[in-house]
């Protein structure tokens, strides 16, 4: 799935990146969820980490842009982790900060968190990280934007995601 929809959003020049963390308990220990959103809601990465420092917020960025490639802005909240990990990048520029300029990643938390209190924690990291993954690329594949579609655009493009979801299931 993710890499079919990588592609096409490689090939949109205009790209805005929402990122953000979360906190997350795991057996009573706080660990730190790192999430990017594109402009259009799209869950890009997940990346758990024990720590919420510029370091984490280093690889979390390289990862994203590995994966990815660059982003034309990368809209963040004021945390000073990130502004560091963009300056050792080079691209401080392209970093934004506003008051509610990252309402679209705290937004997309909503749905992870109800998966998360509906399995009733996690144990393991590695078990969230995995979650974490395997949920964002589900949830971008059938997720729709629901208000800015018709009702029969809607119907047509749920079922092409049922049709591709059992395609990838069959194999």
């Amino acid at each position: 799935i993710r890499q079919k929809r990588v592609q096409q959003l490689r090939a949109f020049s205009k790209w805005k990146w929402h990122v953000d963390e979360v906190f997350v308990k795991v057996n009573g220990k706080r660990l730190y969820l790192w999430r990017a959103v594109d402009h259009e809601g799209e869950v890009l990465e997940a990346v758990v980490t024990k720590r919420r420092n510029k370091q984490a917020a280093l690889k979390f960025l390289r990862k994203l842009m590995k994966r990815h490639g660059k982003a034309e802005n990368v809209v963040t909240d004021r945390f000073a982790s990130y502004r560091a990990a963009l300056r050792e990048l080079g691209a401080t520029e392209k970093q934004r900060t506003g008051r509610w300029l990252n309402n679209r990643v705290e937004n997309s938390h909503l749905p992870f968190r109800r998966r998360e209190w509906a399995m009733l924690r996690f144990r393991r990291m590695r078990s969230l990280q995995k979650f974490a993954s395997v949920h964002s690329s589900v949830y971008n594949h059938f997720n729709q934007e629901r208000s800015l579609t018709s009702r029969d655009t809607f119907k047509l493009t749920r079922t092409a995601a049922l049709t591709g979801w059992r395609q990838l299931c069959s194999e």
